[in-house]
């Protein structure tokens, strides 16, 4: 007799998959100030390759894009409450996904841009690159009273 949920007699169960090499969390800070932003650019850019993520070029320029966007919306806005912000990327077997986190409790809402003004597109560019390519983004209050804005974007294998 079998029990629902159980292992027949003679099988082993099957091994928890193994992370690909790619796979894993990194965390790293930088000040709130205007060079940060293109050294977490490149900070980004140097690990997506060292760990030998399979991004194609389009996806990675806009996971690079959406970096930019959110350190310069931290730097614009957050620095006065948050001398630095708290950048991960976490790569999963099929996603990856790009946070900054900052101490400012101000939650930012990605508002139609007003063409007769030069900013303030950052989160609806931020939006519109994670929905063209099927991913998901949000913004949450983290447990000290700032907020993470995070952008998940599928992994797609470069095509040969």
């Amino acid at each position: 007799m079998e029990v629902r949920g159980s292992v027949p007699l003679g099988q082993a169960p099957l091994p928890a998959p193994v992370p690909r090499p790619y796979e894993g969390v990194w965390r790293f800070t930088a000040p709130t100030v205007d060079g940060s932003v293109p050294q977490v650019r490149h900070g980004v850019r140097a690990l997506v390759r060292e760990q030998g993520v399979p991004i194609d070029d389009d996806m990675l320029f806009g996971l690079l894009l959406i970096v930019s966007e959110l350190v310069t919306n931290a730097v614009k806005h957050a620095a006065v409450l948050s001398p630095e912000v708290a950048v991960e990327l976490a790569v999963g077997p099929e996603w990856v996904r790009i946070a900054v986190e900052d101490n400012h409790p101000y939650r930012p809402k990605a508002l139609e841009a007003d063409h007769a003004r030069t900013g303030g597109r950052g989160l609806v560019l931020v939006k519109t690159i994670t929905d063209e390519a099927g991913g998901s983004c949000d913004i949450a209050q983290t447990p000290g009273g700032g907020k993470v804005i995070w952008a998940a974007l599928p992994l797609r294998a470069p095509l040969y």
